[in-house]
Order: C-alpha cells, then sequence, then structure tokens
C-alpha cells in the first residue's frame, strides 16, 4: 500500500468522523459518504497490483490480481448510494416537518436525566474508605 493512499484514508476517516458528530444532517449524510469513500479506497489499495485476472498460459498465480476487492468496492458503491438516498430523503423530511436542519434533544431523554437521582456525598471532614 502507497504512503499516499492511506494519507488520503486517513483524512477521509477523520474529516467523516467531524462531520457525523455535527448537528446539522447535511453534515452527517456528507460524512457519512466521506467515510465510505475511505472505507472504498481501502479496500482498493489492499489489493495488490499485477495483470489482469485472465489465466494464459505461463503466467502463474502469483502474478495476477484478485478481482476481488475491485468487485467489492462496486457493490459498496451502490450500497452507499442507495444509503445516502434514504438519509438525504430523510434529511428532507425533517426539514420539512421541523423547518431546520439540526437534530434536536429528544425531550424523554431530557425527563429522565432529570430524574435521576443526585449522587451521594460524604459529609465534611470525613473520608470515604
Amino acid at each position: 500500500m502507497s504512503l499516499i493512499g492511506l494519507t488520503v484514508v486517513a483524512v477521509l476517516f477523520g474529516v467523516g468522523t467531524y462531520l457525523i458528530q455535527q448537528r446539522l444532517l447535511t453534515r452527517i449524510v456528507i460524512g457519512l459518504g466521506l467515510i465510505s469513500h475511505g472505507v472504498n479506497l481501502l479496500i482498493i489499495l489492499s489489493g495488490r497490483r499485477g495483470l489482469a485476472p485472465v489465466v494464459e498460459a505461463g503466467v502463474g498465480p502469483e502474478g495476477i490480481s484478485d478481482p476481488l476487492p475491485q468487485a467489492m468496492v462496486l457493490t459498496a458503491i451502490v450500497i452507499a448510494f442507495g444509503v445516502t438516498a434514504f438519509l438525504l430523503a430523510l434529511a428532507l423530511r425533517s426539514f420539512i416537518l421541523t423547518g431546520s436542519d439540526a437534530v434536536e434533544d429528544d425531550l424523554e431523554d431530557r425527563r429522565i436525566a432529570g430524574m435521576a437521582p443526585e449522587p451521594a456525598t460524604e459529609p465534611e471532614g470525613e473520608v470515604a474508605p
């Protein structure tokens, strides 16, 4: 694998992870797209260079590249396209209903967090065993 390719994969994973942690749905969708591109590039880089996967006389199996990584990447591209289209449809529906692209906090989570008991504290001067 090349160092430049691995650096690009690391940047795609890093930026994608950063975008997924944002509150805006469009940034989350873009982050997932970047991570899927990083995975595809990593799979392509894992395949070795060589001749086309055609069996010819006089060519051993060590000189032929494995076609499986390319097939896996093509499948992953189709799956990522479908997931991205679905997430964009969900984001559009959320924008139509709320008028905002931001992910709001769940009211039920806030209510449950407010019901949590206070942590027990030790009286002043005493040390817990």
